[in-house]
């Protein structure tokens, strides 16, 4: 079996990688690739694999943006952080949607349907869509407290209180709105995966920012964008080039 992986972040790319390679230790991991443009490039330049796993938010936009630009005839196992994407899902060629954080019993699961599919040639139609609307009908789990030390005491900081989050000196740091900061026992990535996308989004390596805490946006150098916040940070935040479509788009959602 010959497999791509499309997946903007390095640790979970390498997650998936191992835990297929677990499942089916003949399989070929033929590319990672990490955004839209380079995916559509590899596409364009190679024949396609026997199947495809796909992250939906990608650093350069939604991987829906492959498939309307690249016919994609290979079986695609989506994996998201979100559950509201499986109907978009469903127009192309998906045969599961897998919602992370990504456990190894359900991506064999997603690869037997996908044995199945290629052994008896089964459609992807009917039952498909049955089986990502069941996905899709999930509740999403989003966190809406995180508890915090404040000397010798714990309390809880509702989400909506948090202006972002900030890796600094190997610790991650919670600010609330009021400026008070907290250190919080969680990765960016693991938060990026349990924070609600509406309200958060990861802006670079360093920091995971609320909505509200966006006091300002403006051109910079080289299509980058740069991001003025409330309470107001030291260092400068800067948004790249490749997730400045997907910053506007959020703040437009």
């Amino acid at each position: 079996m010959k497999v791509v992986i499309i997946e903007d972040e390095a640790f979970a790319a390498d997650a998936l990688e191992k835990i297929v390679l677990d499942l089916r230790p003949e399989t070929q991991v033929m590319d990672r690739l990490e955004s839209i443009e380079e995916a559509v490039e590899y596409f364009n330049l190679h024949s396609q694999p026997d199947l495809i796993f796909c992250d939906i938010h990608l650093s350069d936009g939604s991987s829906f943006e492959i498939f309307k630009q690249i016919e994609i005839k290979t079986p695609v196992i989506f994996t998201t952080a979100y559950n509201e994407y499986a109907i978009e899902a469903i127009k192309v060629n998906s045969i599961d949607y897998l919602l992370k954080p990504l456990k190894k019993e359900e991506i064999a699961k997603a690869i037997k349907k996908y044995e199945e599919l290629q052994k008896d040639e089964i459609s992807l139609g009917v039952e498909n869509l049955r089986n990502l609307l069941q996905t899709s009908s999930k509740e999403e789990e989003v966190k809406s407290r995180f508890m915090v030390k404040s000397g010798q005491t714990i309390k809880t900081i509702p989400s909506n209180e948090v202006a972002y989050f900030l890796a600094e000196e190997g610790v991650v740091l919670l600010y609330t709105f009021e400026g008070k900061r907290y250190v919080v026992n969680y990765t960016l990535d693991q938060l990026d995966d349990q924070l609600e996308a509406k309200k958060f989004f990861r802006v670079n390596r360093q920091l995971i920012t609320n909505i509200k805490a966006v006091s300002e946006v403006s051109p910079y150098f080289k299509g980058r964008l740069h991001l003025t916040l409330d309470p107001p940070l030291v260092a400068e935040q800067i948004i790249s080039s490749s997730k400045a479509s997907a910053f506007k788009q959020w703040l437009d959602l």
